[in-house]
């Protein structure tokens, strides 16, 4: 059976083969397979692979030093601990944290978690076109707010927030600023040492390295104290701890570093097939771009088809796999919280659907995936008609 071609690049990206074949040579016995925490010859090998990765996390990021990367098992833990860790050990300075409705659900969830704990969360609510009004985050700044968590790039709808303009609000109230940066990483330029930004949190498996590993910015020039979520061993500096898994943070640096060299180039061409895609859903009609049309990702295409159910269509489209949303609440039967935060009723938040692209994405995959669109687009019209 032939495979569907994949349009789902923002819930998960393919493990890049050079990615693959770094994380292969420290799995076997003949591989570099020990503790990085070994004080012997197979751990100390083991821990320079480590850390060549977290310079490689570096490099790509543009922080200042390599203990400023702090490994975790994805992005969910690293905004956990960004969030729960800066407001504990702030606390005497405030309980207020400051985010927004189209958050993350590891996000959102955590500040839900926080609110029950005492602390007071102010979410805010974005424009139509799904970025924030600067004003509105300067109006929601307080002298006891502790920190203000603000995604880079919309998981769900692709926008881009403007970074530097929103820390720079944040830094002059004497808050802490974390970002969400899964989304952002090797689709725009970043350097996080000219950017007032104090946290920041990462995946591998959203740039074509492994699931199961993340990292987690955190500045030490004004150093940044958290308090830990995970207790034990005293890896990370204390920060988190649990056993270093090698071979999946040497993937994580491979991909880093591809996603480096090749952003550029690579988005440039997406960009392509991106407005290829869209010109040619022209001809349908009653088809709707959701966020803003020109501070976006070309990698991500939220649309929404007048006339036709989300669901329907998805299912319809056998040859093509998109998503209704965010992957991490796929079995819900409600309404994208982030498409609803815009404006959007209920009926056309589940009238839209997903498109995301990558590396791996052909010119030819977009004509056949243009004209599959099309014919099922238009059969669940025409049996919409006739139903009524």
């Amino acid at each position: 059976m032939k495979r569907p071609i994949y349009f789902d690049y923002m819930a998960t990206t393919p493990v890049d083969p050079r990615v693959s074949e770094k994380m292969q040579a420290c799995l076997g016995v003949d591989g570099i397979f020990g503790n990085p925490s070994s004080n012997h010859y197979y751990g100390w090998e083991a821990h320079e692979k480590v850390e060549q990765a977290r310079q490689q996390l570096v490099d790509t990021i543009g922080a200042a030093h390599p203990r400023e990367i702090i490994w975790t098992s994805g992005a969910t833990e690293a905004n956990n601990l960004a969030l729960q860790g800066a407001l504990r050990f702030y606390q005497r300075k405030g309980r207020h944290l400051i985010t927004m409705t189209t958050e993350h659900k590891s996000v959102l969830k955590t500040c839900e978690y926080l609110a029950t704990q005492g602390y007071e969360v102010t979410f805010l609510n974005p424009e139509p076109n799904g970025l924030l009004d600067p004003e509105k985050l300067k109006q929601a700044l307080r002298s006891d707010t502790v920190l203000v968590s603000i995604m880079w790039v919309n998981n769900e709808i692709g926008v881009i927030q403007d970074i530097p303009l929103l820390g720079e609000l944040v830094k002059k109230s004497g808050a802490l600023f974390h970002v969400d940066g899964v989304q952002g990483v090797g689709k725009l330029p970043l350097n996080l040492s000219q950017w007032p930004v104090d946290l920041m949190s990462f995946s591998a498996h959203k740039v074509y390295g492994p699931k199961g590993i993340g990292a987690l910015y955190v500045r030490r020039q004004p150093k940044i104290h958290l308090e830990p979520i995970i207790l034990g061993g005293e890896q990370e500096g204390g920060l988190r701890s649990g056993t270093l898994p090698t071979h999946q943070i040497v993937g994580m640096g491979q991909a880093f570093q591809l996603m480096q060299l090749s952003y550029g180039e690579e988005t440039a061409r997406i960009r392509k097939l991106q407005d290829r895609l869209w010109e040619g859903l022209q001809p349908l009609g009653g088809v709707w771009l959701n966020g803003d049309a020109e501070q976006r990702i070309p990698h991500n295409m939220n649309i929404r088809f007048d006339k036709v159910s989300g669901e329907s269509l998805m299912l319809a489209l056998r040859e093509v796999c998109v998503s209704a949303g965010s992957a991490c609440h796929a079995a819900s039967t409600l309404s994208s919280h982030v498409l609803t935060a815009i404006g959007l009723n209920a009926t056309q938040a589940d009238q839209s659907l997903r498109f995301s692209f990558g590396r791996f994405t052909t010119e030819e995959e977009i004509e056949y995936a243009l004209a599959h669109i099309t014919e099922q687009v238009t059969r669940l019209r025409n049996t919409s008609r006739a139903l009524f």
